[in-house]
């Protein structure tokens, strides 16, 4: 699955010791081709989130996240373009006043 399944959830990993329940985004497109509508697949998908943890339904599906912080994390193939990361800026704002974190990565085996 991948940022262009705006409607579902690409993994959930927990970091026990940290209490941590990390929701992960996967997103292998290029920032320099179409980032209107980049940058509307990752709302979309960014609200799909929300909706899941808001709902409970995380703890549905998966009950050993209980008592766990929720961090929605952006695995990116590649950096950020400046429009994306003013929208991200964004995004943490709203994201955050909901009660969960948001953060963003590439891997140093992505960079270019």
């Amino acid at each position: 699955m991948s940022i262009l399944d705006t409607n579902v959830v690409d993994v959930i990993g927990i970091d026990a010791p940290n209490g941590i329940a990390r929701l992960g985004i996967s997103d292998h497109l290029r920032w320099d081709e179409a980032e209107h509508d980049h940058l509307v697949l990752l709302q979309d998908k960014i609200n799909t989130y929300l909706m899941y943890l808001e709902s409970g339904q995380v703890y549905e599906n998966n009950p050993n996240t209980k008592g766990c912080k929720f961090e929605i994390e952006l695995v990116a193939k590649y950096e950020l373009s400046p429009g994306a990361l003013d929208f991200f800026k964004q995004a943490q704002t709203i994201v955050r006043d909901a009660g969960f974190e948001l953060t963003w990565r590439v891997p140093p085996a992505a960079k270019h």
